[in-house]
């Protein structure tokens, strides 16, 4: 999701020549309507890569010769930590220090590195606490968020140790259109699509309801990733980036409920969508990164709710067949 939305912004917005690295095997639906520019090689290009193999780095970075680095690759998503833990240590940890090893021995490229983290790295976080600043410290609530920390510890170490031109964010809770529909917003959106369609029962099922988030969009969020990289870039720094507007899940699905068509919907808590535990107080004080850039969210809850929704409703009217998660 964040990868194409960047590339949207980033071809709107500059006249650089933009690399999206992807495995072979990778989904390229997010970036179909890209695909004709990229055939062209009008300003965009793929390159074949993987987190997980040095050498496949390497060539990608040969190739591309980058000015500019925006690590956004990760295996994402926190329930999928809890059964292949492993899989997400060593594609977000090793991965990150792979990716970072061969830009630092790369000769004749200096590129600002932008190293995503994520939110949930402060994990549990007691009431006092919010809102969250970069100084809360580290409460892991999955491997995921394991895995995250380490993120960040080595972005920091690589700038510290190496030189390099690293800054990480830690990124809220963030969604829009092309959501991954294996996260909360956007499999209630989907299957709020399927149940106007008649495909599916009125019954929306969900995990956790009780989580507090603060909600931006992600076309917010790719924004502010350029204003990080090119206002006044500090290597060494995490910056918290997040909304303005907070809500539990809960509460997200139930204004995604008072705009459906459908006015008879009911919601069940579903065992298998719960985690065994939960990061449930995500709510941001992003004053640093607001100070650094000058970045504020503009998109409003309401918008990023209602195009998320649209977004899965063009979808399933297109005929295409899902999966029930």
């Amino acid at each position: 999701m964040v990868g194409s939305h960047l590339t949207d912004f980033l071809l709107e917005n500059t006249d650089w020549d933009i690399y999206g690295m992807c495995r072979w095997r990778s989904p390229l639906d997010n970036v179909e309507h890209l695909l004709k520019r990229a055939n062209k090689k009008d300003r965009l290009y793929f390159v074949s890569g993987d987190l997980n193999d040095y050498i496949s780095l390497q060539n990608a970075v040969d190739e591309s010769r980058p000015d500019y680095v925006f690590h956004l690759a990760a295996q994402s998503y926190p329930t999928t930590s809890f059964t292949s833990p492993i899989h997400t240590l060593d594609t977000n940890i090793l991965g990150t220090e792979r990716l970072l090893e061969v830009l630092r021995r790369s000769k004749d490229i200096d590129p600002i590195i932008h190293v995503c983290s994520s939110s949930e790295v402060f994990g549990r976080v007691p009431k006092e606490k919010l809102p969250i600043s970069e100084e809360c410290s580290f409460h892991p609530a999955s491997p995921y968020s394991i895995s995250k920390i380490a993120t960040d510890l080595i972005g920091r170490f690589h700038a510290e140790a190496y030189g390099q031109k690293v800054m990480t964010t830690r990124m809220f809770t963030h969604t829009g259109p092309r959501r991954g529909d294996v996260f909360a917003e956007s499999t209630f959106a989907k299957q709020i699509a399927m149940i106007e369609q008649d495909m599916i029962l009125p019954i929306v099922k969900t995990g956790n309801l009780d989580s507090l988030r603060t909600w931006s969009d992600v076309r917010d969020a790719v924004r502010g990733y350029y204003m990080l990289a090119t206002v006044n870039p500090f290597p060494g720094e995490c910056y918290n980036i997040g909304g303005t507007f907070s809500c539990t899940v809960g509460e997200m699905l139930d204004y995604l409920l008072s705009i459906s068509t459908w006015k008879d919907i009911k919601v069940e808590t579903e065992k298998g969508r719960l985690r065994p535990l939960d990061a449930d107080l995500q709510v941001p004080d992003t004053t640093k990164f607001r100070k650094h850039t000058g970045w504020e969210p503009q998109i409003p809850f309401k918008k990023t709710m209602q195009d998320l929704l649209d977004y899965w409703r063009n979808r399933v009217k297109a005929g295409r067949t899902f999966l029930d998660r």
